[in-house]
């Protein structure tokens, strides 16, 4: 049974198609939205062995002519070199602008792909195919695209809404249990940011979405797209509601900057985290509860998922030269971190008003426990 989900945004409208066995339906799922029969799929290695054929098989059955580029894995991709070297090669393909760049892969891959559909010919249409669980309940929805620069990530990009979203949720039985795990990292976000009920419902379910039961993901990958897709629809360029789905991104941005965007720290690892602090802070601020921090880190615990600094392996940076990379973050605004706090699990909000003497508080103590 395949979900459709509206992401409203007048003529840049989309839908999110969710249900297993899509990306063999590629092919019958997009050539409604082609003018010439001219696809080109941008993949990475890990994902090439695992989909690539598949998706082309889908293509072909529809008589669409294919051309591929296959990238290395990892968030070392989402950068200038492997960026430029996208958009030469989309070039090299006389790929045009009703023509369609499919984004097959994680995040870094659509990412990467988005950008370059829209720098190419100044904006070329495209297409995500997600097959991490971070990919299809985050980064794939909302028209966020980039790449990371040294100084921070994500600094480098461009809003450019997809086509079509094809969410094959049987690609996540595909994942390593450490990315699996990592992508529950953004689906509880939603719960925390602005809905108790399904982050009740993810408690409750705790046991079922770790064996990956095909309905219980689909209910998860849905919820969370819903919840984006309405937040989009309000701010799609994040200038009020939209930077609520930042909760623990602050925090998250600045370690991955202090990890060197490695396999030390995946993306949804440090999310997970972040919300972690995110809340600790927002209680010892007195705007939640303690009990709040306390029921996310068992929630994280009993998901095997990194819930506190000293998870991340090997040495830290010190929290005040962690709190220098947080003003690297796209919501500082005349030099000041706006940070997304809580007034309890589902009631997240955005505010400058934050004591970093607290947060340096916090971030010491887990740097002692580190050590």
């Amino acid at each position: 049974m395949n979900d459709t989900v509206h992401v409203e945004l007048g003529a840049r409208s989309y839908d999110i198609q969710i249900g297993p066995g899509l990306i063999g339906e590629t092919g019958r799922l997009l050539r409604p939205y082609l003018d010439r029969a001219r696809v080109a799929v941008i993949t990475d290695e890990n994902v090439a062995a695992l989909h690539l054929e598949n998706i082309i098989n889908s293509l072909e059955q529809q008589e669409i002519s294919v051309s591929t580029l296959i990238l290395p894995a990892g968030e070392g991709t989402k950068s200038w070199p492997h960026f430029t070297h996208s958009v030469d090669w989309l070039l090299e393909e006389q790929i045009e602008r009703n023509d369609m760049v499919i984004a097959l892969g994680g995040g870094v891959i659509g990412d990467l792909a988005g950008f370059a559909a829209a720098v190419l010919r100044r904006g070329v249409r495209f297409v995500q195919v997600p097959t991490s669980l971070l990919a299809q309940v985050d980064s794939s929805v909302g028209g966020k695209t980039g790449i990371n620069s040294r100084h921070g990530k994500n600094l480098i990009g461009a809003f450019h809404q997809p086509a079509l979203v094809v969410a094959d949720t049987d690609a996540l039985r595909t994942l390593p249990e450490r990315d699996f795990l990592a992508g529950n990292g953004e689906v509880m976000k939603y719960g925390l940011l602005g809905d108790y009920n399904f982050f009740q419902w993810l408690e409750e379910h705790s046991l079922s979405f770790l064996s990956r039961d095909p309905d219980t993901l689909a209910i998860a990958v849905r919820r969370s797209c819903e919840i984006k897709a309405a937040i989009v629809a309000r701010d799609e360029t994040e200038q009020g509601d939209r930077a609520l789905l930042n909760l623990g991104h602050t925090f998250c941005h600045a370690l991955e900057a202090a990890t060197g965007y490695s396999e030390r720290l995946l993306h949804g690892e440090g999310v997970a985290i972040g919300c972690a602090l995110a809340f600790e802070v927002s209680a010892r601020m007195g705007l939640c509860s303690q009990e709040d921090p306390s029921r996310l880190r068992a929630y994280l615990h009993n998901m095997k998922m990194k819930s506190q600094l000293s998870d991340i392996p090997s040495n830290l940076p010190s929290s005040e030269r962690l709190i220098q990379l947080m003003h690297q973050d796209k919501k500082v605004r005349d030099g000041q971190i706006h940070f997304v706090m809580a007034r309890g699990i589902g009631q997240a909000f955005v505010t400058p008003d934050v004591d970093l003497d607290i947060v340096r508080q916090v971030l010491d103590e887990q740097l002692a426990d580190k050590s």
